[in-house]
């Protein structure tokens, strides 16, 4: 939806020949000076560096000189050979250089990476201006490396600085796109606090205009709509409101079309179809022209309501050139509409309602549209994602045969149909005819890229066929000219794995490292789960230690788990319950997934004492913010451990969690093992009378939940029965 706005914005960054001596942020400029071509070999690169070198003894000159010529390799390579820091001109001026030519030279922004992370290491970031970050961040933020961008902003505004709005709304859209919304509202929000922080003291200045610094960062119509599709990405109803309602005419920025498509998206969110129908008549009504990507998002809302109907007709009434889409739409609604009408009590959704419906609307004549509009491939993709959700494979396949036959060229399949159909048939388990479908690209000259390719490899791992995995990997580099990457590799490991060949996952990964392939999250923490799994907890750790030392990745939960279930496995109950305390110190806490593989290595184990330990810190958790949801894998082994204990008081608590977070207990376990070790319970006439009385609970506890159980019991007696007060069991309780 906003991918194309939002690139064309982002690319149109200011030339770093705009490169100001001063701390100021830099203009808005899209002209740019013609670079020299450069055809020199390495001897000449070599050369020339050594003629620069000679002609001054000055670094910081010879660095400039070759800055100011545009050379801006040979720059970076003198400025690795250097001892030291240069000045802050150079370095500046090096590191916009580098980052405005990220745009076509991948390397150019590891090198500026490279050279912000010695910057820092040195302590010396103050030593770079605004220009040269927000150049950075721009670039960061173009070719997806979110958290780094997102890293930049936030040290500028600690620092004072105000980022461009290119720069910020970079970071912004990167983190969106990345899954991480999140934290992309909070840049948002820690940016116009900022904004707002120095317009106001402007105006305790009487300041007539902003000053350039400020208007340069001023959010634009793109930026809202970046921000807004991060809330819709959420849900966030309240912030999208803030800033649709508050936000944008504060800052003057009427919206646009892809304003309401991220609408129609948060309305989906919602759950609220007559919204989206409103939200297209009040586009319309504003005089603004729906583009594709309005219709698109109005049939992918539609498939999220599970109502592929109404998806079907948009789509049939585009093929016949209608323009009543509003009044077809307002048909469908009346027939629905008790399906809305459970959320109108959310005063979040309300306001949303308020917002969206203006008085009198969806009454009335339906707008027309003013053109005619065509389905497009991707429209039909969308479709064909609903059709697979619910899997409909034939309406797949056919709706591909049917895009073939459409004499609009832009309504015909393109590789991201064609991938559709593939996923599709791949997950349905059909690798034959999804080789055919790759076969029948190739014969209508729709090259299939890496994702293609990937979708496919992953199909023929799950069906454990590895050599024509590795086979289609050779073709794609072969045929394509396409190199596999690191999610390539993660499939193909993660499919040795399902074969138990772990020397096979082990090539693999060191293959991708010899390629010069970085490794992500996923393949650390699959590599890791082939360690664990063969019984290697601690070479599981050294990978894990591993990915620590990279500062590409961040270690996130998942990873920490694997750790954890790979010293679990093999019964190492300290080992994994010191993983879980450092995990906590990371902050990072544990979920039912750690204190699932604790609980079944506790259970394997038959340690009664551990599994009440753990049970009390998961009850404290689930009473807690934010509060744990146990799963059956959590609970399951505890209520075994408690039962064979006899710890009666315990278990009923355990099972009494497992019913109110709909897990059913296994009743007839429980019974078959209540039966072989309490059926005769008993109390020594020479306990003590402390004992006596603690055996008198356990035995009123052993009823209670023989009850629970239904077996025969004393508990119809009419006593009462409470857990309260707790009495901590313990493993003395067992002896006789």
């Amino acid at each position: 939806m906003l991918h194309q706005t939002a690139v064309s914005h982002l690319q149109c960054s200011p030339s770093p020949n705009s490169f100001s001596h001063s701390r100021s942020c830099f203009p808005c400029s899209c002209s740019t000076t013609p670079r020299k071509t450069h055809s020199l070999l390495s001897l000449t690169r070599h050369t020339t560096l050594h003629a620069a070198a000679s002609s001054t003894s000055n670094p910081d000159e010879t660095l400039l000189s070759l800055l100011e010529s545009r050379q801006t390799d040979e720059a970076y390579t003198f400025f690795s050979r250097l001892p030291r820091l240069p000045n802050s001109v150079c370095l500046s001026r090096l590191l916009a250089q580098l980052s405005y030519n990220a745009k076509n030279k991948p390397e150019a922004l590891s090198r500026a990476k490279t050279l912000f992370k010695r910057v820092v290491s040195a302590g010396e970031l103050h030593r770079l201006d605004c220009n040269s970050l927000g150049l950075l961040a721009c670039a960061a933020g173009r070719a997806g490396h979110a958290e780094f961008a997102a890293s930049v902003v936030r040290w500028m505004l600690k620092s004072e600085l105000l980022p461009h709005v290119k720069a910020w709304t970079a970071a912004v859209y990167a983190l969106a796109s990345r899954e991480a919304s999140s934290d992309a509202l909070r840049i948002f929000q820690m940016v116009m606090q900022r904004i707002r922080r120095e317009r106001d003291a402007d105006m305790a200045k009487s300041r007539l205009t902003v000053n350039s610094e400020l208007s340069n960062s001023l959010p634009d119509t793109t930026a809202f709509n970046t921000a807004l599709n991060a809330c819709a990405n959420i849900g966030n109803i309240k912030s999208f409101l803030q800033i649709f309602l508050n936000d944008m005419p504060e800052f003057k920025s009427e919206p646009d079309i892809v304003t309401y498509n991220v609408l129609v998206k948060m309305c989906a969110r919602a759950g609220r179809r007559d919204l989206v129908v409103a939200t297209l008549e009040r586009a319309i009504d504003a005089g603004l022209n729906p583009d594709m990507s309005t219709f698109t998002s109005i049939v992918a809302a539609f498939i999220g309501f599970g109502d592929l109907t109404t998806s079907e007709k948009i789509i049939q009434a585009m093929r016949e050139g209608c323009t009543d889409i509003c009044q077809l739409l307002r048909e469908q609604h009346v027939k629905n509409e008790e399906m809305d009408s459970s959320l109108l009590d959310d005063e979040s959704i309300a306001l949303l309602e308020k917002t969206v419906k203006s008085e009198g609307a969806l009454e009335g004549p339906a707008p027309v549209l003013s053109k005619v509009y065509q389905p497009n491939a991707r429209i039909y993709s969308t479709l064909m994602k609903g059709y697979m959700k619910v899997g409909r494979l034939d309406d797949v396949v056919w709706t591909l045969r049917a895009m073939k036959q459409e004499p609009n060229p832009a309504s015909r399949p393109d590789h991201v149909t064609y991938t559709t159909v593939i996923s599709t048939l791949v997950n349905a388990g059909s690798m034959e005819e999804a080789s055919e479908v790759l076969d029948e690209m190739k014969q209508a000259r729709i090259p299939a890229n890496r994702v293609t390719y990937n979708v496919l490899i992953r199909g023929y791992c799950k069906k454990l066929q590895l050599d024509k995995a590795k086979d289609l990997m050779l073709e794609m580099e072969a045929r394509i000219g396409v190199r596999p990457d690191v999610v390539t590799y993660n499939i193909l490991i993660d499919g040795c794995l399902l074969i138990d060949d772990i020397a096979g996952a082990l090539a693999y990964y060191t293959e991708m490292r010899e390629k010069g392939i970085a490794p992500s999250k996923v393949s650390y923490t699959t590599l890791m789960k082939a360690f664990a799994f063969s019984g290697q907890p601690k070479v599981a750790h050294k990978v894990f230690d591993e990915m620590k030392k990279d500062p590409r990745v961040k270690v996130d939960r998942a990873a920490w788990n694997m750790l954890v279930f790979a010293y679990c496995k093999m019964g190492l109950i300290s080992e994994a319950k010191s993983i879980i305390e450092h995990m906590k110190e990371n902050g990072i806490m544990p979920d039912a997934t750690t204190y699932g593989s604790l609980a079944d290595c506790i259970a394997a184990a038959r340690k009664p004492g551990e599994a009440l330990l753990l049970w009390n810190e998961v009850k404290e958790r689930c009473e807690g913010s934010p509060a744990l949801k146990p799963d059956e894998q959590l609970l399951a082994p505890l209520a075994d451990v408690c039962v064979r204990a006899g710890f009666f008081r315990k278990a009923l608590e355990i099972v009494a969690c497992m019913e109110e977070n709909g897990i059913a207990p296994d009743k007839i376990k429980y019974r078959k093992i209540y039966i072989q070790m309490h059926s005769r319970m008993f109390t020594s006439p020479h306990a003590s009378q402390a004992r006596k009385d603690r055996r008198r609970e356990r035995a009123r506890a052993a009823e209670a939940f023989k009850f629970w159980l239904g077996l025969p019991n004393s508990y119809y007696d009419g006593t009462d029965w409470s857990l309260e007060p707790p009495l901590l069991d313990n493993e003395a309780d067992l002896a006789p």
